[in-house]
Protein backbone atom coordinates (compact mmCIF):
# COMPACT_ATOMS: atom_id res chain seq x y z
CA UNK A 1 0.00 0.00 0.00
CA UNK A 2 1.54 3.31 -1.05
CA UNK A 3 1.59 6.58 0.84
CA UNK A 4 -1.01 8.00 -1.54
CA UNK A 5 -3.69 5.57 -0.39
CA UNK A 6 -6.40 7.21 1.67
CA UNK A 7 -7.13 5.96 5.19
CA UNK A 8 -10.35 6.56 7.12
CA UNK A 9 -10.31 6.18 10.90
CA UNK A 10 -13.59 5.83 12.77
CA UNK A 11 -13.18 7.21 16.27
CA UNK A 12 -11.25 10.17 17.73
CA UNK A 13 -10.41 8.67 21.10
CA UNK A 14 -6.95 7.67 22.25
CA UNK A 15 -6.56 4.87 19.70
CA UNK A 16 -7.95 6.88 16.79
CA UNK A 17 -5.70 9.86 17.49
CA UNK A 18 -2.61 7.68 17.91
CA UNK A 19 -3.38 6.00 14.57
CA UNK A 20 -3.92 9.35 12.86
CA UNK A 21 -0.62 10.72 14.14
CA UNK A 22 1.46 7.67 13.22
CA UNK A 23 -0.15 6.98 9.83
CA UNK A 24 -0.11 10.62 8.70
CA UNK A 25 3.59 10.75 9.48
CA UNK A 26 4.05 7.72 7.28
CA UNK A 27 2.70 9.84 4.43
CA UNK A 28 -0.84 8.45 4.26
CA UNK A 29 -3.72 10.91 3.76
CA UNK A 30 -5.79 10.33 6.89
CA UNK A 31 -9.31 11.36 7.82
CA UNK A 32 -10.75 10.79 11.31
CA UNK A 33 -14.53 10.61 11.81
CA UNK A 34 -16.26 10.90 15.17
CA UNK A 35 -19.90 11.61 15.95
CA UNK A 36 -18.95 13.58 19.08
CA UNK A 37 -18.20 17.30 18.77
CA UNK A 38 -14.86 16.88 20.56
CA UNK A 39 -11.99 14.41 20.67
CA UNK A 40 -11.53 12.02 23.54
CA UNK A 41 -13.74 8.95 23.15
CA UNK A 42 -14.60 7.90 26.70
CA UNK A 43 -13.14 11.24 27.87
CA UNK A 44 -15.43 13.33 25.65
CA UNK A 45 -17.59 15.90 27.42
CA UNK A 46 -20.59 14.12 25.87
CA UNK A 47 -20.11 11.03 28.06
CA UNK A 48 -18.07 11.88 31.16
CA UNK A 49 -19.88 10.61 34.23
CA UNK A 50 -19.37 12.25 37.65
CA UNK A 51 -16.23 10.97 39.38
CA UNK A 52 -14.51 9.83 36.18
CA UNK A 53 -10.72 9.92 36.38
CA UNK A 54 -7.79 7.80 35.23
CA UNK A 55 -7.07 4.53 37.02
CA UNK A 56 -3.31 4.90 36.89
CA UNK A 57 -1.13 7.96 37.19
CA UNK A 58 -0.33 10.64 34.65
CA UNK A 59 3.18 9.17 34.46
CA UNK A 60 1.97 5.83 33.04
CA UNK A 61 -1.29 6.71 31.26
CA UNK A 62 0.20 8.84 28.48
CA UNK A 63 1.74 8.68 25.02
CA UNK A 64 5.46 8.01 24.68
CA UNK A 65 6.23 11.34 23.03
CA UNK A 66 3.73 13.62 24.76
CA UNK A 67 3.76 14.03 28.54
CA UNK A 68 0.88 15.29 30.62
CA UNK A 69 1.15 18.84 31.99
CA UNK A 70 3.24 19.13 35.14
CA UNK A 71 0.44 20.94 36.97
CA UNK A 72 -1.96 17.99 36.50
CA UNK A 73 -2.70 15.99 39.66
CA UNK A 74 -1.34 12.47 39.88
CA UNK A 75 -4.73 11.12 38.75
CA UNK A 76 -6.20 13.42 36.08
CA UNK A 77 -9.98 13.72 35.92
CA UNK A 78 -12.11 13.35 32.81
CA UNK A 79 -11.93 17.02 31.78
CA UNK A 80 -8.15 17.07 32.16
CA UNK A 81 -7.78 13.92 30.07
CA UNK A 82 -9.89 15.45 27.31
CA UNK A 83 -7.76 18.61 27.43
CA UNK A 84 -4.62 16.44 27.23
CA UNK A 85 -5.92 14.80 24.05
CA UNK A 86 -6.81 18.20 22.60
CA UNK A 87 -3.22 19.20 23.27
CA UNK A 88 -2.03 16.06 21.46
CA UNK A 89 -4.06 17.08 18.41
CA UNK A 90 -2.51 20.54 18.51
CA UNK A 91 1.03 19.30 19.15
CA UNK A 92 1.06 16.96 16.17
CA UNK A 93 -0.98 19.02 13.74
CA UNK A 94 -3.96 16.68 13.49
CA UNK A 95 -6.70 19.30 13.41
CA UNK A 96 -7.03 19.22 9.61
CA UNK A 97 -7.51 15.45 9.72
CA UNK A 98 -10.55 15.57 12.01
CA UNK A 99 -14.19 15.36 10.96
CA UNK A 100 -15.90 15.83 14.32
CA UNK A 101 -19.67 15.79 14.60
CA UNK A 102 -19.65 13.32 11.71
CA UNK A 103 -20.91 9.78 12.21
CA UNK A 104 -20.03 6.85 9.97
CA UNK A 105 -23.36 5.09 9.66
CA UNK A 106 -22.37 2.47 7.06
CA UNK A 107 -19.18 1.06 5.60
CA UNK A 108 -19.31 -1.35 2.69
CA UNK A 109 -16.42 -3.16 0.98
CA UNK A 110 -15.68 -2.56 -2.68
CA UNK A 111 -12.80 -3.76 -4.83
CA UNK A 112 -10.84 -0.57 -4.22
CA UNK A 113 -11.42 -0.32 -0.48
CA UNK A 114 -14.52 0.92 1.33
CA UNK A 115 -17.56 2.99 0.49
CA UNK A 116 -18.59 5.03 3.53
CA UNK A 117 -21.90 6.63 4.32
CA UNK A 118 -21.44 9.52 6.74
CA UNK A 119 -23.90 11.80 8.48
CA UNK A 120 -23.20 15.32 9.69
CA UNK A 121 -25.31 18.39 10.41
CA UNK A 122 -25.94 18.94 6.69
CA UNK A 123 -27.30 15.48 5.92
CA UNK A 124 -26.11 12.08 4.74
CA UNK A 125 -23.21 11.81 2.29
CA UNK A 126 -20.96 9.24 0.69
CA UNK A 127 -17.20 9.10 0.51
CA UNK A 128 -14.58 6.39 0.12
CA UNK A 129 -11.21 5.20 1.35
CA UNK A 130 -8.63 2.57 0.49
CA UNK A 131 -8.19 1.31 4.04
CA UNK A 132 -10.48 1.51 7.06
CA UNK A 133 -9.29 1.67 10.68
CA UNK A 134 -11.97 0.86 13.26
CA UNK A 135 -11.21 2.82 16.44
CA UNK A 136 -14.77 3.20 17.69
CA UNK A 137 -13.77 1.90 21.11
CA UNK A 138 -14.78 -1.17 23.06
CA UNK A 139 -16.69 1.06 25.50
CA UNK A 140 -18.85 2.95 23.02
CA UNK A 141 -22.13 1.01 22.69
CA UNK A 142 -23.93 0.88 26.08
CA UNK A 143 -25.29 -2.45 27.32
CA UNK A 144 -28.62 -1.48 28.87
CA UNK A 145 -30.83 -3.92 30.82
CA UNK A 146 -34.43 -4.29 29.68
CA UNK A 147 -36.26 -3.95 32.98
CA UNK A 148 -39.85 -4.98 33.38
CA UNK A 149 -42.02 -1.94 34.19
CA UNK A 150 -39.49 0.57 32.79
CA UNK A 151 -42.12 2.42 30.73
CA UNK A 152 -44.39 2.97 33.72
CA UNK A 153 -41.39 3.95 35.84
CA UNK A 154 -40.37 6.62 33.34
CA UNK A 155 -43.94 7.83 32.86
CA UNK A 156 -44.20 8.40 36.63
CA UNK A 157 -41.10 10.58 36.60
CA UNK A 158 -38.40 8.02 37.25
CA UNK A 159 -35.06 8.58 35.50
CA UNK A 160 -33.15 5.70 33.91
CA UNK A 161 -29.61 6.12 32.54
CA UNK A 162 -26.63 4.16 31.41
CA UNK A 163 -23.48 5.28 33.23
CA UNK A 164 -22.18 6.92 30.04
CA UNK A 165 -25.37 9.03 29.85
CA UNK A 166 -25.43 10.25 33.45
CA UNK A 167 -23.44 13.47 33.17
CA UNK A 168 -24.90 15.98 35.62
CA UNK A 169 -24.31 15.35 39.31
CA UNK A 170 -26.91 17.98 40.26
CA UNK A 171 -29.65 15.71 38.92
CA UNK A 172 -29.09 13.51 41.97
CA UNK A 173 -29.34 16.23 44.59
CA UNK A 174 -31.91 15.25 47.21
CA UNK A 175 -32.95 12.14 45.24
CA UNK A 176 -32.85 8.42 45.96
CA UNK A 177 -30.31 6.94 43.54
CA UNK A 178 -29.76 3.27 42.69
CA UNK A 179 -26.52 2.34 40.92
CA UNK A 180 -26.56 -1.07 39.25
CA UNK A 181 -23.15 -2.78 39.14
CA UNK A 182 -19.96 -3.03 41.16
CA UNK A 183 -17.29 -2.26 38.59
CA UNK A 184 -15.17 0.86 38.35
CA UNK A 185 -17.79 3.20 36.91
CA UNK A 186 -20.46 1.99 39.38
CA UNK A 187 -18.30 2.76 42.41
CA UNK A 188 -17.04 6.06 40.94
CA UNK A 189 -20.59 7.27 40.33
CA UNK A 190 -21.93 6.03 43.66
CA UNK A 191 -19.16 7.81 45.60
CA UNK A 192 -19.73 11.08 43.73
CA UNK A 193 -23.54 10.89 44.04
CA UNK A 194 -23.45 10.00 47.75
CA UNK A 195 -22.35 13.52 48.63
CA UNK A 196 -25.53 15.12 47.21
CA UNK A 197 -28.20 12.39 47.08
CA UNK A 198 -30.72 11.67 49.81
CA UNK A 199 -29.86 7.97 49.54
CA UNK A 200 -27.40 6.00 47.43
CA UNK A 201 -27.79 2.26 46.90
CA UNK A 202 -25.43 0.00 44.96
CA UNK A 203 -26.99 -3.23 43.66
CA UNK A 204 -24.19 -5.74 43.05
CA UNK A 205 -24.92 -9.03 41.33
CA UNK A 206 -21.36 -10.12 42.09
CA UNK A 207 -18.75 -8.52 44.34
CA UNK A 208 -15.33 -7.95 42.79
CA UNK A 209 -11.99 -7.65 44.50
CA UNK A 210 -10.84 -4.04 44.72
CA UNK A 211 -7.21 -3.02 44.85
CA UNK A 212 -6.32 0.00 47.00
CA UNK A 213 -4.05 2.41 45.17
CA UNK A 214 -1.52 1.96 47.95
CA UNK A 215 -1.28 -1.12 50.17
CA UNK A 216 1.91 -0.45 52.09
CA UNK A 217 5.30 1.16 51.69
CA UNK A 218 6.73 0.02 48.37
CA UNK A 219 3.60 -1.88 47.32
CA UNK A 220 0.91 -0.15 45.33
CA UNK A 221 -1.49 -0.76 42.49
CA UNK A 222 0.98 0.16 39.71
CA UNK A 223 3.68 -2.19 41.03
CA UNK A 224 1.25 -5.10 40.70
CA UNK A 225 -0.28 -4.25 37.33
CA UNK A 226 2.35 -2.16 35.53
CA UNK A 227 5.60 -4.02 36.21
CA UNK A 228 6.88 -7.19 34.58
CA UNK A 229 7.15 -8.92 37.95
CA UNK A 230 3.56 -8.06 38.83
CA UNK A 231 2.27 -9.12 35.43
CA UNK A 232 4.19 -12.41 35.70
CA UNK A 233 2.04 -13.36 38.71
CA UNK A 234 -0.93 -13.79 36.35
CA UNK A 235 -0.75 -16.82 34.07
CA UNK A 236 -0.23 -15.95 30.40
CA UNK A 237 -1.10 -18.44 27.66
CA UNK A 238 2.58 -18.80 26.72
CA UNK A 239 4.69 -18.12 29.85
CA UNK A 240 8.40 -17.55 29.40
CA UNK A 241 11.47 -17.57 31.64
CA UNK A 242 10.70 -16.58 35.23
CA UNK A 243 6.97 -16.81 34.52
CA UNK A 244 7.34 -20.56 34.01
CA UNK A 245 8.93 -20.81 37.45
CA UNK A 246 6.15 -18.79 39.13
CA UNK A 247 3.47 -20.98 37.58
CA UNK A 248 5.43 -24.21 38.01
CA UNK A 249 7.92 -25.17 40.67
CA UNK A 250 7.67 -21.72 42.30
CA UNK A 251 3.88 -21.48 42.43
CA UNK A 252 3.96 -21.42 46.24
CA UNK A 253 5.79 -18.07 46.13
CA UNK A 254 3.14 -16.70 43.79
CA UNK A 255 0.27 -18.05 45.89
CA UNK A 256 1.78 -16.57 49.04
CA UNK A 257 2.17 -13.18 47.39
CA UNK A 258 -1.51 -13.13 46.43
CA UNK A 259 -2.56 -14.27 49.90
CA UNK A 260 -0.60 -11.42 51.46
CA UNK A 261 -2.03 -8.85 49.01
CA UNK A 262 -5.56 -10.19 49.60
CA UNK A 263 -5.22 -9.83 53.36
CA UNK A 264 -3.70 -6.36 53.11
CA UNK A 265 -6.50 -5.20 50.79
CA UNK A 266 -9.17 -6.71 53.02
CA UNK A 267 -7.84 -4.89 56.08
CA UNK A 268 -7.08 -1.63 54.27
CA UNK A 269 -10.63 -1.35 52.93
CA UNK A 270 -12.35 -2.82 55.99
CA UNK A 271 -14.14 -5.42 53.88
CA UNK A 272 -14.85 -7.87 56.73
CA UNK A 273 -16.53 -5.25 58.89
CA UNK A 274 -18.63 -4.14 55.91
CA UNK A 275 -19.47 -7.72 54.86
CA UNK A 276 -18.05 -6.96 51.42
CA UNK A 277 -15.40 -9.68 51.09
CA UNK A 278 -15.83 -11.13 47.57
CA UNK A 279 -15.93 -14.83 46.86
CA UNK A 280 -12.91 -16.40 45.21
CA UNK A 281 -9.21 -15.55 45.29
CA UNK A 282 -7.69 -12.11 44.89
CA UNK A 283 -5.99 -13.02 41.61
CA UNK A 284 -9.46 -13.01 40.02
CA UNK A 285 -9.25 -9.20 40.18
CA UNK A 286 -7.57 -9.36 36.78
CA UNK A 287 -10.27 -11.01 34.69
CA UNK A 288 -9.54 -8.77 31.70
CA UNK A 289 -10.01 -5.75 33.91
CA UNK A 290 -8.49 -4.21 37.00
CA UNK A 291 -10.88 -2.95 39.64
CA UNK A 292 -9.32 -0.18 41.69
CA UNK A 293 -10.91 0.95 44.94
CA UNK A 294 -12.54 4.32 44.33
CA UNK A 295 -11.15 6.77 46.84
CA UNK A 296 -13.79 7.52 49.46
CA UNK A 297 -16.19 4.75 48.39
CA UNK A 298 -15.72 2.39 51.34
CA UNK A 299 -15.56 5.33 53.73
CA UNK A 300 -19.00 6.40 52.49
CA UNK A 301 -20.26 2.84 52.95
CA UNK A 302 -18.90 2.84 56.49
CA UNK A 303 -20.59 6.17 57.22
CA UNK A 304 -23.95 4.95 55.91
CA UNK A 305 -24.00 7.27 52.91
CA UNK A 306 -23.82 4.29 50.52
CA UNK A 307 -25.66 0.98 50.95
CA UNK A 308 -24.26 -2.00 49.05
CA UNK A 309 -26.77 -4.80 48.43
CA UNK A 310 -24.70 -7.80 47.40
CA UNK A 311 -25.58 -10.95 45.46
CA UNK A 312 -28.84 -9.58 44.06
CA UNK A 313 -30.17 -7.94 40.90
CA UNK A 314 -32.83 -5.47 39.81
CA UNK A 315 -35.74 -7.37 38.30
CA UNK A 316 -38.39 -4.67 37.92
CA UNK A 317 -38.93 -0.92 38.11
CA UNK A 318 -42.18 0.62 39.27
CA UNK A 319 -43.73 4.04 39.50
CA UNK A 320 -46.74 4.96 41.63
CA UNK A 321 -48.13 8.20 43.05
CA UNK A 322 -46.26 7.26 46.22
CA UNK A 323 -42.92 7.20 44.41
CA UNK A 324 -40.60 5.22 42.18
CA UNK A 325 -38.82 2.04 43.22
CA UNK A 326 -36.55 -0.80 42.12
CA UNK A 327 -37.58 -4.38 42.92
CA UNK A 328 -34.74 -6.82 43.60
CA UNK A 329 -34.38 -10.56 43.03
CA UNK A 330 -34.08 -11.17 46.80
CA UNK A 331 -37.45 -9.51 47.46
CA UNK A 332 -36.22 -6.11 48.62
CA UNK A 333 -37.83 -2.93 47.30
CA UNK A 334 -35.57 0.13 47.14
CA UNK A 335 -36.68 3.76 46.57
CA UNK A 336 -35.28 4.82 43.20
CA UNK A 337 -35.89 8.28 41.78
CA UNK A 338 -32.87 7.68 39.54
CA UNK A 339 -31.43 4.37 38.34
CA UNK A 340 -27.94 4.43 36.81
CA UNK A 341 -26.92 1.23 35.04
CA UNK A 342 -23.16 0.72 35.13
CA UNK A 343 -23.70 -2.49 33.21
CA UNK A 344 -20.94 -2.34 30.65
CA UNK A 345 -20.85 -2.10 26.90
CA UNK A 346 -21.47 -4.13 23.80
CA UNK A 347 -18.42 -4.86 21.70
CA UNK A 348 -19.60 -4.45 18.14
CA UNK A 349 -19.11 -2.33 15.05
CA UNK A 350 -22.60 -1.07 14.20
CA UNK A 351 -21.68 0.59 10.89
CA UNK A 352 -20.51 -2.68 9.32
CA UNK A 353 -23.04 -4.96 7.66
CA UNK A 354 -24.11 -8.12 9.51
CA UNK A 355 -22.29 -10.17 6.89
CA UNK A 356 -19.00 -8.40 7.57
CA UNK A 357 -19.52 -8.59 11.34
CA UNK A 358 -19.98 -12.35 11.10
CA UNK A 359 -16.64 -12.61 9.31
CA UNK A 360 -14.95 -10.67 12.10
CA UNK A 361 -16.21 -12.74 15.03
CA UNK A 362 -16.68 -16.33 16.13
CA UNK A 363 -19.97 -17.93 17.12
CA UNK A 364 -19.77 -16.35 20.58
CA UNK A 365 -19.26 -12.85 19.22
CA UNK A 366 -15.54 -12.77 20.07
CA UNK A 367 -13.42 -10.68 17.71
CA UNK A 368 -10.94 -12.81 15.79
CA UNK A 369 -8.10 -10.35 15.37
CA UNK A 370 -4.41 -11.18 15.05
CA UNK A 371 -2.51 -9.09 17.59
CA UNK A 372 -5.93 -7.55 18.39
CA UNK A 373 -5.55 -5.60 15.12
CA UNK A 374 -5.83 -7.66 11.94
CA UNK A 375 -8.94 -9.63 10.87
CA UNK A 376 -8.40 -13.02 9.29
CA UNK A 377 -10.97 -12.73 6.51
CA UNK A 378 -11.70 -9.07 5.75
CA UNK A 379 -9.04 -7.14 3.77
CA UNK A 380 -8.32 -3.41 3.84
CA UNK A 381 -9.44 -3.30 7.47
CA UNK A 382 -7.62 -3.03 10.79
CA UNK A 383 -8.67 -2.28 14.37
CA UNK A 384 -7.20 0.15 16.88
CA UNK A 385 -7.82 0.13 20.62
CA UNK A 386 -9.17 -3.42 20.68
CA UNK A 387 -6.29 -4.20 23.04
CA UNK A 388 -7.74 -2.14 25.88
CA UNK A 389 -5.54 -2.04 28.99
CA UNK A 390 -4.21 0.13 31.79
CA UNK A 391 -1.49 1.20 29.35
CA UNK A 392 -4.15 2.18 26.82
CA UNK A 393 -2.30 5.12 25.28
CA UNK A 394 0.98 3.24 24.90
CA UNK A 395 -0.74 0.07 23.64
CA UNK A 396 -2.65 2.11 21.04
CA UNK A 397 0.50 3.89 19.96
CA UNK A 398 2.49 0.68 19.47
CA UNK A 399 -0.52 -0.82 17.68
CA UNK A 400 -0.56 2.16 15.31
CA UNK A 401 3.09 1.56 14.44
CA UNK A 402 2.24 -2.12 13.83
CA UNK A 403 -0.54 -1.09 11.43
CA UNK A 404 1.77 1.37 9.66
CA UNK A 405 4.34 -1.37 9.17
CA UNK A 406 1.63 -3.70 7.86
CA UNK A 407 0.42 -1.17 5.31
CA UNK A 408 3.99 -0.31 4.37
CA UNK A 409 4.84 -3.95 3.66
CA UNK A 410 7.36 -4.16 6.49
CA UNK A 411 5.85 -7.03 8.50
CA UNK A 412 6.61 -10.71 8.04
CA UNK A 413 3.32 -12.29 9.06
CA UNK A 414 2.61 -15.96 9.70
CA UNK A 415 0.39 -17.72 7.19
CA UNK A 416 -3.37 -17.12 7.45
CA UNK A 417 -3.76 -20.61 8.90
CA UNK A 418 -1.16 -19.95 11.59
CA UNK A 419 -2.70 -16.59 12.45
CA UNK A 420 -6.12 -18.19 12.76
CA UNK A 421 -4.76 -20.94 14.99
CA UNK A 422 -3.05 -18.40 17.28
CA UNK A 423 -6.26 -16.37 17.55
CA UNK A 424 -8.32 -19.42 18.49
CA UNK A 425 -5.75 -20.48 21.09
CA UNK A 426 -5.80 -16.99 22.66
CA UNK A 427 -9.60 -16.85 22.79
CA UNK A 428 -9.81 -20.30 24.39
CA UNK A 429 -7.27 -19.24 27.00
CA UNK A 430 -9.12 -15.97 27.70
CA UNK A 431 -12.46 -17.74 28.13
CA UNK A 432 -10.98 -20.34 30.47
CA UNK A 433 -9.14 -17.77 32.57
CA UNK A 434 -11.93 -15.21 32.90
CA UNK A 435 -15.08 -17.29 32.89
CA UNK A 436 -16.02 -15.53 29.65
CA UNK A 437 -15.56 -12.03 31.10
CA UNK A 438 -13.13 -10.71 28.51
CA UNK A 439 -15.23 -8.20 26.53
CA UNK A 440 -15.33 -10.51 23.51
CA UNK A 441 -11.57 -10.67 23.26
CA UNK A 442 -10.98 -6.90 23.17
CA UNK A 443 -9.30 -6.30 26.54
CA UNK A 444 -5.89 -7.57 27.59
CA UNK A 445 -5.54 -6.52 31.25
CA UNK A 446 -3.37 -7.57 33.06
CA UNK A 447 -1.19 -8.53 30.10
CA UNK A 448 -0.50 -5.14 28.50
CA UNK A 449 3.27 -5.65 28.50
CA UNK A 450 2.99 -9.07 26.89
CA UNK A 451 0.84 -7.60 24.12
CA UNK A 452 3.25 -4.69 23.60
CA UNK A 453 6.24 -7.08 23.56
CA UNK A 454 4.62 -9.22 20.86
CA UNK A 455 3.95 -6.21 18.63
CA UNK A 456 7.48 -4.89 19.16
CA UNK A 457 8.92 -8.30 18.27
CA UNK A 458 7.01 -8.17 14.97
CA UNK A 459 8.44 -4.68 14.41
CA UNK A 460 11.95 -5.92 15.33
CA UNK A 461 12.25 -3.19 17.94
CA UNK A 462 14.14 -3.87 21.15
CA UNK A 463 14.16 -1.89 24.35
CA UNK A 464 17.57 -1.35 25.93
CA UNK A 465 18.35 -4.23 28.34
CA UNK A 466 18.57 -1.84 31.27
CA UNK A 467 15.08 -0.52 30.54
CA UNK A 468 13.57 -4.01 30.42
CA UNK A 469 15.33 -4.92 33.67
CA UNK A 470 13.98 -1.81 35.40
CA UNK A 471 10.45 -2.68 34.22
CA UNK A 472 10.57 -5.86 36.31
CA UNK A 473 10.48 -3.81 39.48
CA UNK A 474 9.28 -0.30 38.57
CA UNK A 475 6.13 0.76 36.70
CA UNK A 476 6.51 1.16 32.96
CA UNK A 477 7.48 4.60 31.69
CA UNK A 478 5.88 5.18 28.27
CA UNK A 479 8.67 7.63 27.38
CA UNK A 480 11.00 4.61 27.20
CA UNK A 481 9.22 3.66 23.95
CA UNK A 482 9.74 7.01 22.29
CA UNK A 483 12.45 5.49 20.11
CA UNK A 484 9.77 3.63 18.19
CA UNK A 485 8.33 6.91 16.92
CA UNK A 486 11.78 8.31 16.21
CA UNK A 487 12.82 5.20 14.32
CA UNK A 488 9.61 5.22 12.29
CA UNK A 489 9.64 8.97 11.75
CA UNK A 490 9.43 9.91 8.08
CA UNK A 491 10.62 13.24 6.77
CA UNK A 492 7.15 13.93 5.41
CA UNK A 493 4.91 16.29 7.35
CA UNK A 494 1.54 15.07 8.66
CA UNK A 495 -0.63 14.53 5.62
CA UNK A 496 -4.13 16.02 5.59
CA UNK A 497 -6.79 13.98 3.84
CA UNK A 498 -6.97 14.34 0.11
CA UNK A 499 -10.13 14.71 -1.94
CA UNK A 500 -12.38 11.76 -2.53
CA UNK A 501 -12.63 10.43 -6.05
CA UNK A 502 -15.17 12.02 -8.34
CA UNK A 503 -18.79 11.58 -7.28
CA UNK A 504 -17.46 10.36 -3.93
CA UNK A 505 -17.33 6.81 -5.24
CA UNK A 506 -14.29 4.55 -5.30
CA UNK A 507 -11.73 4.65 -8.08
CA UNK A 508 -11.64 1.71 -10.48
CA UNK A 509 -10.33 -1.51 -9.03
CA UNK A 510 -7.24 -1.27 -11.26
CA UNK A 511 -6.17 1.88 -9.42
CA UNK A 512 -6.26 0.37 -5.95
CA UNK A 513 -6.49 -3.42 -6.16
CA UNK A 514 -7.37 -5.00 -2.83
CA UNK A 515 -5.04 -7.88 -3.43
CA UNK A 516 -1.61 -9.05 -2.36
CA UNK A 517 -0.12 -6.37 -4.64
CA UNK A 518 -1.69 -3.73 -2.42
CA UNK A 519 0.75 -4.63 0.35
CA UNK A 520 4.01 -5.55 -1.43
CA UNK A 521 7.08 -6.86 0.36
CA UNK A 522 9.41 -4.24 1.75
CA UNK A 523 11.82 -4.44 -1.14
CA UNK A 524 9.12 -3.39 -3.57
CA UNK A 525 7.81 -0.59 -1.40
CA UNK A 526 8.68 3.03 -2.06
CA UNK A 527 9.04 4.75 1.32
CA UNK A 528 7.26 7.98 1.99
CA UNK A 529 9.66 10.91 1.64
CA UNK A 530 9.64 14.64 1.98
CA UNK A 531 8.20 14.77 -1.50
CA UNK A 532 4.87 13.57 -0.19
CA UNK A 533 3.13 16.93 -0.18
CA UNK A 534 0.22 17.59 2.19
CA UNK A 535 -2.91 18.57 0.35
CA UNK A 536 -4.70 21.81 1.21
CA UNK A 537 -6.92 21.67 4.26
CA UNK A 538 -9.94 22.70 2.27
CA UNK A 539 -9.65 19.59 0.14
CA UNK A 540 -11.30 17.25 2.63
CA UNK A 541 -13.21 14.38 1.08
CA UNK A 542 -16.39 16.40 0.78
CA UNK A 543 -19.00 14.31 -1.00
CA UNK A 544 -20.35 15.52 -4.28
CA UNK A 545 -23.92 14.62 -3.37
CA UNK A 546 -26.07 15.13 -0.31
CA UNK A 547 -28.69 12.59 0.65
CA UNK A 548 -31.39 13.93 2.99
CA UNK A 549 -32.89 10.47 3.45
CA UNK A 550 -32.07 8.43 6.59
CA UNK A 551 -28.89 6.40 6.60
CA UNK A 552 -28.97 3.39 4.33
CA UNK A 553 -26.38 0.78 3.60
CA UNK A 554 -24.96 0.09 0.19
CA UNK A 555 -24.10 -3.60 0.26
CA UNK A 556 -22.52 -5.43 -2.62
CA UNK A 557 -24.96 -7.68 -4.48
CA UNK A 558 -25.98 -10.72 -2.47
CA UNK A 559 -23.31 -13.37 -2.57
CA UNK A 560 -21.02 -11.18 -4.70
CA UNK A 561 -18.50 -9.62 -2.36
CA UNK A 562 -15.35 -8.47 -4.11
CA UNK A 563 -13.39 -11.17 -5.86
CA UNK A 564 -10.24 -9.74 -4.29
CA UNK A 565 -11.36 -11.03 -0.88
CA UNK A 566 -8.51 -13.44 -0.45
CA UNK A 567 -5.70 -12.96 2.03
CA UNK A 568 -4.02 -9.67 1.01
CA UNK A 569 -1.04 -10.25 3.26
CA UNK A 570 0.11 -13.64 1.96
CA UNK A 571 2.95 -12.09 -0.03
CA UNK A 572 4.55 -10.81 3.18
CA UNK A 573 5.21 -14.20 4.74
Amino acid sequence: MTSGNRIAIVGAGIAGLASAKVLSREGFPVEVFDRAPDVGGVWSATRRYPGLRTLNSKHTYRFSDYAMPEDYPRLPDGAQMQAYLEGYVQQFGLRENLRLGTEVVAADPVDSGWLLEIRDETGVHRTSCDHLVVANGVFSEPEMPDYRGAETYLARGGQLYHSSEFLDLEQARGKSVVVVGYGQSACDIAEAVSHVAAATTVVARRLLWKMPRRLSAGLDFERLFLTRLGEAHFRYHSPRGFERFLHGAGHSFRDTDFDVIQELATKKLGLRDLDLVPKGRFEEIAQSTASIATEGFFEQVRDGRIAVLRDTTVTELSGTPAGCAAWLSDGQVVPADIVVCATGFQQRVPFLTPYIQRRLTDDDGNFRLYRHILPTEVPNLTFAGYNSSLLGALSAEVGAHWTAALLGGRLALPSPEERSEQIDERLRWMSAGTGGHHAHGTTITPFALHNIDEMLADLKFRLPPGTRLAQWFRPVKPAAYRGLSERGQRPAKPTPPGPAPAEAVPAPAEAHPATAEMYPPTAEMRPATAEVHPRPAEMHSTPAETYPAPAETYPAPAGQYPSSWRDPYRSQT
